[in-house]
């Protein structure tokens, strides 16, 4: 089902724990076969109170550049689906 998407973790949080949610949803997208692109530092936002992790300056530039990467790789991948031949699973 997800074998060959991409996909990228985000994790917003108040204060403990970003790692290891982040490295969690990465094992799933890595056992599951998922191309997960790059960004500048980890996906991690940190805010308490609801909109708090929007004044998370690290934090959004790491984001809006997981975005453009994100966006590179979608269009290099998804014109190629239709020509590639993949083994069975």
């Amino acid at each position: 089902m997800f074998r060959r998407k991409v996909g990228a973790a985000v994790v917003a949080v108040r204060r403990a724990g970003a790692i290891h949610a982040f490295d969690a949803l990465n094992h799933f997208f890595l056992i599951t076969e998922m191309i997960i692109p790059g960004s500048s530092y980890w996906n991690i936002g940190f805010g308490r109170e609801p909109g708090e992790v929007e004044k998370d300056e690290e934090g959004i530039r790491t984001m809006k550049t997981l975005g453009r990467n994100m966006a590179w790789l979608l269009k290099k991948v998804g014109p190629c689906r239709s020509r590639l031949r993949f083994p069975a699973a």
